[in-house]
């Protein structure tokens, strides 16, 4: 274990164990630090359940194509914690990071917060330091009470399809959960509102209308037709990059946020260069090469994907669908997430299923309790001791031509890029 890992698992340790939201906590820390987050760059604050990262990954190779410095922040990683912090289109590299982290974990004893807020406030330092044009920062997990929360007047949010997740955190409703992420919108600050249920875009508006803040929303002010962006100023042919039906929608939702911000002159064909130079990982990702890709005999492709709640599970539901093929799914869950729902919205596209534990994560779901989720929703399941070896019992015994999708879990999709030597 090197410096900076070691470091990481120190702060786990070290600081509060219960995730507890709240704003005073972590603006009380950031003081300590000399409140890096009122030094920042123009940001753009965006929360939601699904697609806020692909949101961010489309403005951010935008930006780019524009020819603008980019900061981001994202979580959880992948592979490497370093993913989560952005400067200038390359990831933080360890030196810089461990610096920062050795600075934010001297004030941990004065004023304990969580892991993910010490580490947003090493980002937030990250950021203040390093110029960039723009701050592309996503939520961790809610919005109201998010630790990200703490910046006062962003250029623009953002608000991505809202559903069911962190239930425990959030409330036991959309409509709760809508007013926690809603919580991010600022006083006439514009926001951009994607694809979203009739109770949940109310929740917005309403809080929207309390703070006089400018709603550009997904079917009234801009929406996508036959594959196109469509405003009353704006006509956009979408080539989005990424795999799905979903991605047409997130990349609209983008070229609404750049719409929305005039103020960086960004051209049509910039951004359709960006749209279609989009990199992100684990969102419908097709894996071409590597030593999992190889334990499948020829014909059977293999792809990933980090959906784990309901809403996700109906994305991937329409993209087979779509693909008019059953798929072999290898599925692997943390606790806390809706298994059972996601499981029921993909029962028709199942031709087998293997559940697995997410290695080296302690809030991992079993393979036998995932199974029995599995089983409620009405699906067969088999446990497996490995990504491995699942994969190898559907190579012996699955027809090709076939697809086979490994999903549930990003902490899962980080692990099985790791394997597969990517």
């Amino acid at each position: 274990m090197n410096k900076l890992d070691e470091l990481l698992a120190r702060m786990h340790h070290q600081n509060l164990a219960t995730i507890d939201l709240g704003l005073e906590r972590a603006v009380q820390f950031l003081e300590l630090l000399g409140s890096p987050q009122k030094r920042l760059p123009p940001v753009i604050h965006v929360a939601g359940t699904n697609g806020k990262g692909s949101l961010l990954a489309y403005l951010n190779a935008i930006f780019e194509a524009a020819g603008y410095r980019v900061h981001r922040y994202v979580s959880p990683h992948l592979m490497r914690f370093n993913e989560r912090i952005q400067l200038a289109g390359k990831p933080i590299d360890d030196a810089y990071l461990t610096a920062l982290l050795e600075r934010v974990a001297g004030f941990v004893d004065q004023q304990p917060v969580t892991f993910f807020e010490s580490t947003t406030a090493a980002a937030f330092l990250a950021f203040a330091e390093m110029p960039a044009d723009v701050l592309l920062l996503e939520t961790g997990m809610g919005g109201r009470l998010d630790a990200t929360n703490v910046v006062e007047k962003p250029v623009l949010t953002a608000v991505t399809p809202i559903s069911r997740d962190h239930a425990q955190f959030l409330g036991d409703t959309v409509v709760q959960i809508a007013g926690e992420k809603a919580g991010i919108l600022k006083p006439g600050v514009p926001c951009v509102v994607g694809r979203q249920t009739k109770d949940v875009l109310h929740v917005i508006k309403a809080k929207a209308h309390s703070l006089h803040a400018p709603l550009r929303c997904f079917h009234e002010d801009w929406d996508v037709v036959e594959a196109s962006y469509v405003s009353k100023t704006l006509t956009l042919p979408l080539n989005p990059s990424l795999a799905g039906d979903h991605q047409v929608d997130n990349a609209a939702t983008a070229v609404a946020c750049i719409e929305t911000l005039p103020q960086f002159n960004i051209t049509p064909q910039q951004i359709q260069a960006g749209l279609a130079n989009t990199v992100w990982p684990a969102r419908l990702q097709h894996l071409i090469t590597g030593r999992l890709v190889k334990i499948l005999p020829k014909g059977m492709e293999l792809w990933l994907d980090g959906g784990h709640n309901p809403q996700g599970g109906e994305i991937l539901g329409r993209w087979l669908e779509k693909r008019g093929e059953k798929v072999h799914l290898v599925c692997g869950m943390i606790q806390g997430k809706e298994s059972k729902a996601f499981f029921k919205v993909l029962a028709p596209n199942i031709a087998s299923l293997h559940t697995i534990v997410v290695e080296g994560e302690e809030t991992s779901q079993s393979a036998a309790e995932l199974a029995g989720h599995a089983k409620a929703a009405g699906i067969e399941a088999n446990t497996a001791q490995s990504v491995q070896n699942a994969l190898q019992t559907i190579a012996g015994s699955a027809k090709t031509p076939c697809i086979v999708m490994i999903c549930g879990s990003l902490y899962l999709a980080g692990k099985v890029l790791a394997l597969n030597g990517e």
